[in-house]
C-alpha cells in the first residue's frame, strides 16, 4: 500500500487559510495579529524543516524498518481496528515526545524555535525545527514499529496528527463546544501551550487528544482573566533566521564549555537549570508567581528580555 502523506496533501490548504486569516484580520472580521517579518520567519522555518528532514529521512526510515522486522505482532494495515489503535497510541507517543521536548534542554533546543513568535496565528504552526532529526526524538515512534504497526501506517498517522495541529494555531476561534474541549486539543488549549505567562508554562502538550494532559497532570484551561502572552520567557528580539533556528544550541554549548563539570545538567536538565541556581526554570517561575497556590489573575507574565539559556516555552 502506498504511503499517504497528509502534510503534502494539506499544504495548499495551509497557504489558502493563512491568506484568508490575514485578509479577515485586515478587514476587521477576525482577531489575528500578523507581522510581515515574523510571518516570513515562520514560513522559512517551515521550508527549512522540510529540507533538513531529507538529511535524516534515510536513517529514520531504515531504523523503523529494522525495528519492524523484529516486531512482536503482525498488525494489518487494512484493518479498521488497527487504525483506531494507532490513532490512540501515536497520539500518546506524541504527548511524551512533546513533553520531553519542553522539559529537557537538549530536546528543547530543537523545539524552542516553534515557540519564538510573539504572535499566534496559522503561520506559527509552520515554524518548525531544523534540528529535530539530529536530536533523535523520532526514536520514540520506533515503539509502534516494534509492536507491529507497518512503517507506512506510522508515517501516515504522524502526518494526520501534524495536519490536525495546524488549525489550532489561531486566535480566530474562541472555544469549541464543551464536549469537544473535554476530549480534543483545541485553539484554546493550544494558546495556553504557546503562552509565556507563568500559570501557562509547560502545559497542554497534547497532539490531538487533550485527555493525556488531564491523565498525566499537565492540563491547564485558558483563563478569561489571564490573556495569553506569546513567545518564550526571554524573547529573542530578532528576526534573524539563523538565530531563531540555532540560538539555544549555541547557548547550551557555551554553558557546557564554561561549566564542564556540570555539563550533564546544562544539557539534560530542564531549560533554565544552572549549577548555582542563578537562573529560573519553569518550576521556579511558577513558584515565584504563586501559581501552585491558585493566584490566577496575579500570575500574568513570566518575564521578558533577551533570549538565552533560560528559555522556556
Amino acid at each position: 500500500m502506498m504511503k499517504l502523506d497528509p502534510v503534502t496533501l494539506a499544504t495548499p490548504l495551509f497557504i489558502i487559510t493563512i491568506i484568508l486569516e490575514i485578509v479577515a484580520a485586515r478587514l476587521g472580521k477576525a482577531r489575528a495579529n500578523y507581522e510581515p517579518r515574523d510571518t516570513a520567519v515562520s514560513l522559512v522555518m517551515g521550508l527549512g524543516s522540510t529540507m533538513s528532514g531529507v538529511f535524516t529521512a534515510g536513517v529514520v526510515a531504515a531504523s523503523t524498518v529494522w525495528v519492524y522486522q523484529h516486531r512482536l505482532f503482525d498488525i494489518p494495515m487494512t484493518a479498521v481496528w488497527a487504525w483506531a489503535a494507532i490513532f490512540v497510541l501515536e497520539d500518546l507517543v506524541y504527548y511524551w515526545f512533546h513533553r520531553i521536548s519542553h522539559e529537557r534542554r537538549f530536546w528543547w533546543a530543537a523545539h524552542v524555535n516553534h515557540h519564538t513568535s510573539q504572535h499566534y496565528n496559522l503561520s506559527t504552526a509552520l515554524r518548525q525545527t531544523w534540528t529535530g532529526g539530529i536530536a533523535g526524538t523520532w526514536s520514540l515512534w520506533l515503539a509502534l514499529a516494534f509492536l507491529g504497526f507497518p512503517p507506512a501506517m506510522i508515517a501516515t498517522q504522524k502526518g494526520i496528527s501534524l495536519v490536525y495541529q495546524y488549525w489550532i494555531h489561531t486566535e480566530v476561534i474562541g472555544r469549541m463546544p464543551r464536549w469537544f474541549e473535554a476530549v480534543f486539543n483545541t485553539p484554546s488549549h493550544h494558546r495556553v501551550h504557546h503562552a509565556r505567562n507563568a500559570v501557562y508554562l509547560d502545559r497542554n502538550y497534547a497532539g490531538i487528544l487533550i485527555v493525556w494532559d488531564k491523565l498525566f497532570g499537565t492540563f491547564q484551561p485558558e483563563l478569561d482573566d489571564v490573556p495569553c502572552k506569546y513567545g518564550v520567557v526571554k524573547n529573542l528580539g530578532t528576526f534573524n533566521i539563523l538565530r531563531v533556528a540555532f540560538h539555544e544550541w549555541i547557548a547550551m554549548g557555551a554553558d557546557v564549555l564554561k561549566h564542564p563539570r556540570h555539563a550533564l545538567g546544562y544539557v539534560f536538565g530542564p531549560p533554565g537549570w544552572s549549577h548555582d541556581g542563578s537562573r529560573e526554570t519553569s518550576a521556579t517561575l511558577k513558584a515565584r508567581a504563586n501559581v501552585s497556590a491558585g493566584v490566577g489573575a496575579n500570575a500574568l507574565d513570566a518575564g521578558a528580555g533577551g533570549q538565552g539559556a533560560e528559555a522556556l516555552s
